[in-house]
């Protein structure tokens, strides 16, 4: 047989035993943080990677879940030394950032007022001016800081809450753990926090609702859905965890200012940004701030998109969304 021909049948073998894998979208679920995660994914030699996302997802939950005693975040609330992983810092430098952003609207330290009025893991408490400006006295960004790899707090009792950044942020990690895996198409999901890339197994862009303000749990109305790519979005809203007493409705967004729960027309956030640890922050902190304010602020952040649904004079529900936001929309 001619050498040529060998040699060319030679590299045909060679090529088909290094492409032996085909790439195959794979779906993961479960749960953390107390809430759920759904990742999806193309691996490119058709490989589930559950048990890789589950090993890492636990990792970070080691470092941010306040549920568990032995994470990270809980040895600094509870004053034990201990040292910060990388992932700690970048998130707790994040939340200063926006917390200066935003005055102060974004706050990790605002927990116990938060659980006061009954929107965390304690009883909630008979509430005054005076047990407000009591809980004030431990709450405040500018009160903690960084400094030599460990956190330092004017008061010993203060305490950090990451919820509003870290899932985000958990997003942005698993994303990237995907991409070092050669998955160039992806779509996390952790809470309702999304990091997306690429297309689905549709070969189209994805596309991530954007529920309308119901209190009605088990409804699943959307007011819009958005094509992402590349990018990451995150919603914050009022209107499934809030409760009412002496016929007046306390919603679950407290503003870590005034110490009191927000009273404004902002019943939605939704924010799009270049990472989802960004777009977390925002989401929260917008709906402290309220329409006006987070437009203003909005404007101010690179790359950031937004849509705010709030309730009129009427009560009726309105739509504020940027320009580049409704460049997005599905048609």
């Amino acid at each position: 047989m001619n050498q040529r021909i060998l040699l060319l049948i030679g590299l045909i073998f060679i090529f088909q035993a290094c492409n032996t894998g085909t790439s195959k979208y794979m779906a993961n679920n479960g749960t953390i943080y107390g809430t759920y995660y759904s990742i999806k994914y193309e691996s490119p030699n058709g490989e589930d990677l559950q048990t890789e996302i589950d090993e890492e997802l636990q990792r970070l939950s080691r470092i941010f879940s306040h549920y568990d005693k032995e994470a990270t975040i809980s040895k600094v609330n509870n004053n034990t030394p201990v040292e910060l992983e990388p992932e700690f810092v970048t998130c707790f430098l994040k939340a200063e950032e926006i917390s200066k952003i935003t005055n102060g609207a974004f706050d990790i330290t605002a927990g116990p007022l938060i659980s006061a009025w009954g929107f965390g893991p304690e009883d909630r408490q008979k509430m005054t001016a005076d047990k407000v400006d009591s809980l004030k006295q431990i709450c405040g960004y500018e009160k903690i800081r960084l400094e030599n790899g460990q956190i330092i707090k004017e008061n010993p009792q203060m305490t950090i809450n990451m919820s509003a950044i870290a899932k985000g942020y958990t997003c942005d990690l698993i994303g990237e753990f995907l991409q070092k895996k050669g998955c160039l198409n992806y779509m996390v999901d952790i809470g309702g926090e999304v990091v997306a890339k690429g297309v689905n197994d549709k070969s189209k862009v994805w596309t991530i609702g954007i529920r309308k303000p119901i209190e009605n749990p088990f409804a699943n109305e959307l007011s819009a859905a958005l094509m992402l790519n590349n990018r990451a979005m995150a919603t914050s809203g009022n209107y499934l965890n809030f409760y009412e007493e002496d016929g007046k409705k306390y919603a679950h967004t407290i503003d870590p200012i005034s110490g009191y729960p927000v009273q404004h027309s902002l019943l939605s956030a939704t924010v799009v940004a270049n990472d989802c640890m960004t777009a977390d922050a925002f989401a929260t902190a917008f709906m402290v701030l309220g329409k006006d304010a987070g437009i203003e602020i909005a404007r101010l952040v690179p790359g950031m998109e937004i849509y705010f649904i709030y309730a009129d004079e009427n009560g009726e529900n309105q739509v504020y969304m940027s320009e580049g936001f409704g460049a997005m929309l599905r048609k």
